[in-house]
């Protein structure tokens, strides 16, 4: 009867209210076959309705763990997606601890979690892990950041200490971003971190007032470079299809991490793009360290749209040869146009 309910309801909702997106709390308390159940029923309604969930549960639930929408079993739901806390985790740090770091503050280790995240969490060749969970990239949420736990100021203040200078904070907030929205997942933005958000160090905030969960609207004046940067990014993205090729063997065949030296560097190239997208290579550069870093890149000249904490999508200036350097905790994009 439950199973009937739930995908009665969607349908009701998709037809009659328009949803076009439907996300799932502790999806894994439900049934794979109930999950498949709903996304076939809304793709005879709109196949673009995008449907997603948190991959886990709470507890122990009675029930045979292998019918259940756990994440690792989101290969087995097609166009249904996960929340990727791989990547999230791999970025800034656990879920279960406040304070301890990742990639993003320069704790080595973790690149390998974030190459995980930048490939959509498919199968590659290039990426060790413990298991690939997403069939197609678009089953991969990419975020850093969202309602439950600290907003991304707060955590990086947390973890590095009330003293740390905003300054730095913000360097690591759009090292962050440029991630998530390089990924080829889906990229999942909470709601006012371009806005350099905080909740006031509140973490779970379902039952703290406005004055903790209130958008912080002034903020888009106070800290315009940060809203710019996420903006230019988003542009970024929607004008190279390449940053969202759509299919895991898309991804094999054009997605190629880069050597790096050291820890605290992820590198990668979109490559052989032309007929996917206006640009024949892509580079992207993150570099989580307290110093510049150099890197070997495809020997070519390329319009620079992400550097030293700025973006722009109509660039801002070229690079010519394979010797790139990287500003400290920041990230580089470069585009080899056709």
């Amino acid at each position: 009867m439950m199973h009937k309910y739930m995908v009665e309801s969607v349908c009701y909702w998709a037809k009659e209210y328009h949803i076009d997106g439907f996300r799932f709390d502790l999806m894994a308390i439900h049934d794979i076959e109930t999950m498949n159940a709903i996304r076939e029923a809304l793709n005879a309604i709109d196949p673009t309705i995008l449907t997603y969930g948190e991959g886990w549960a709470v507890g122990q639930l009675g029930y045979d763990e292998n019918k259940l929408a756990y994440k690792k079993y989101t290969y087995r739901m097609p166009g249904i997606a996960a929340f990727s806390d791989n990547l999230r985790d791999g970025l800034r740090g656990p879920f279960s601890d406040h304070h301890k770091g990742a990639f993003i503050v320069g704790l080595p280790g973790h690149e390998e979690e974030v190459k995980f995240g930048i490939a959509g969490g498919v199968l590659h060749k290039q990426v060790k892990a413990n298991e690939f969970w997403a069939a197609e990239p678009t089953q991969h949420i990419s975020y850093v950041s969202c309602h439950d736990d600290h907003c991304l100021r707060d955590r990086l203040i947390n973890t590095l200490g009330n003293d740390t200078s905003e300054e730095t904070v913000l360097k690591l907030d759009k090292l962050a971003q440029t991630a998530v929205l390089t990924s080829q997942g889906v990229p999942f933005i909470f709601c006012g971190e371009e806005l350099f958000r905080t909740k006031q160090g509140v973490g779970n905030s379902y039952k703290s007032p406005d004055a903790i969960n209130a958008i912080p609207w002034t903020n888009k004046t106070k800290y315009h470079d940060l809203f710019q940067y996420y903006k230019e990014l988003i542009a970024i993205r929607r004008a190279h299809p390449a940053f969202y090729l759509g299919t895991a063997e898309k991804v094999r065949e054009h997605l190629e991490f880069l050597p790096t030296e050291g820890d605290n560097l992820v590198a990668f190239q979109l490559k052989d793009i032309q007929g996917i997208d206006p640009a024949q290579r892509i580079i992207v550069v993150l570099n989580s360290n307290k110093a510049n870093r150099k890197i070997q890149i495809p020997d070519d000249t390329y319009q620079i749209v992400v550097k030293d904490g700025k973006a722009d999508r109509n660039g801002l200036g070229t690079h010519a040869g394979p010797n790139l350097e990287v500003e400290a905790q920041s990230a580089v994009i470069l585009i080899k146009n056709q």
